[in-house]
């Protein structure tokens, strides 16, 4: 395949290590990176395949700003839900390009260990069984690639899972010990999979690798973005301090305020997201979240 990356974060470079074993790949983003094959916004956009690994607060207006339809065929790595509207990333992608032609990359997946060529599994979920089959024979031999047509299931567990990630880190912050971390991440499986059928998902699709196992391995490692997030909030440091140390995007924080915002708008029962807000927002420390959850 001809391919651009397009968002040159670690994910995203990450990603093009990956699709270079197999591919001709370009990266762009909107800042320069010295990179090999790096190439403007304008050139990227003009291969037959794109990846985009675009933050999801930013996507909308970067398909707006940029986006050129040349018949691309797209497959989306970034996970997240719109805070202002509760759109999931392929409700805002099908507003600019036909559905047949976009795909979704979801399981489990460090950058780092992507970058080592060390091996995992994914799964490319599609409408289009062909375009899903494409991708998946793109990725390199160290992933295992799967094929599903679940779009909403797969949008769901990937961006929620970020959400349960920082609840994962506020449990091994406050060393509530492996009892404790192994029932909030099933309740937070059962959680997710409740927010994924209001909108249509499929059960089983939560229990598959763009569910449970990127769960399990984002909602308790330190690579995680979002794992460490919750770690700094039990060491009672406050958001904009954790964000700055950090240094990159945790999509968990955006899309646990989306969450909430839609759940109280459908009234659905999402307690560990909410006490996941609460904290963020300094509304709660989380020893009183904790106690809330385990008295409610």
């Amino acid at each position: 395949m001809k391919m651009s990356i397009i968002g040159a974060g670690k994910w995203g470079q990450a990603l093009n290590h990956a699709f270079s074993q197999k591919n001709e790949v370009v990266i762009s983003s909107r800042n320069r990176h010295d990179l090999p094959n790096f190439v403007s916004i304008d050139e990227a956009l003009e291969r037959e395949y794109l990846v985009l690994v675009i933050p999801a607060q930013f996507v909308g207006r970067w398909m707006e700003e940029h986006f050129v339809d040349r018949g691309q065929k797209i497959l989306v790595a970034a996970k997240g839900i719109e805070i202002e509207t509760g759109r999931l990333l392929n409700e805002i992608f099908e507003s600019f390009v036909p559905m047949d032609r976009l795909a979704y990359l979801s399981g489990p997946s460090f950058a780092a260990e992507v970058m080592q060529s060390l091996p995992t599994a994914l799964v490319v979920s599609s409408l289009s069984p062909e375009l899903a089959e494409e991708f998946a024979a793109a990725l390199p031999d160290f992933i295992k690639g799967y094929t599903d047509d679940d779009v909403v299931g797969a949008e769901v567990g990937g961006a929620y899972k970020n959400v349960i990630a920082i609840a994962g880190g506020v449990c091994d912050g406050l060393e509530l010990g492996n009892n404790a971390r192994a029932a909030l991440i099933s309740r937070g499986l059962v959680e997710m999979a409740r927010y994924g059928r209001y909108f249509g998902a499929r059960e089983r699709t939560f229990l598959s690798l763009g569910g449970a196992g990127d769960l399990f391995l984002t909602a308790s490692s330190t690579l995680s973005r979002n794992y460490r997030v919750g770690l700094g909030l039990a060491e009672g440091r406050g958001l904009e301090e954790i964000l700055e140390d950090l240094g990159e995007v945790a999509e968990g924080v955006g899309t646990a305020e989306a969450v909430v915002r839609v759940a109280q708008r459908e009234e659905l029962y999402l307690p560990i997201a909410t006490e996941i807000h609460r904290m963020l927002r300094g509304e709660k420390t989380p020893q009183e979240s904790l106690q809330d959850l385990l008295s409610s």
